[in-house]
């Protein structure tokens, strides 16, 4: 079966320097904003509503030049998922996280922070790609 999720490195610029919005998901891992997107959805209208619902940002602003995937499969109920996800990289002015019953914590970090704090290899080269392409253009 295919499963396709779309989600978001999504940052704010403080006098701190840049940080990243890390969440805790309930089996243990921290990574970012994302979830499956539903019929009609569009990528961008899937991390938009997420967002929203995950840590009640609604002023996203997309990085345009960023657009990731991640895919790898895993077991659910006995099936084989084919999940492919889709990372964008997203600006915020919000600071203030309103958290979600899905998640049990969250954190804004520096990029070395996050890096340390972030799970999945597969999240670590995306954080990195897009530090690196914001510390080029930004």
């Amino acid at each position: 079966m295919e499963e396709t999720s779309a989600g978001a490195i999504i940052f704010r610029e403080t006098n701190q320097g840049r940080l990243y919005l890390l969440l805790n998901y309930p089996s243990g891992h921290w990574d970012f904003v994302k979830g499956k997107m539903e019929k009609g959805e569009s990528p961008h209208e899937t991390v938009v509503r997420e967002a929203k619902e995950e840590t009640g940002i609604d002023d996203l602003e997309f990085v345009d030049s960023f657009r990731e995937e991640i895919k790898y499969d895993f077991q659910f109920e006995g099936e084989l998922i084919h999940k492919t996800v889709i990372f964008y990289l997203a600006k915020t002015n919000i600071e203030k996280i309103i958290i979600s019953h899905e998640h049990l914590d969250f954190l804004w970090q520096d990029y070395n922070n996050a890096l340390k704090k972030t799970t999945y290899e597969n999240a670590k080269n995306i954080l990195t790609k897009a530090e690196n392409l914001l510390s080029e253009t930004l």
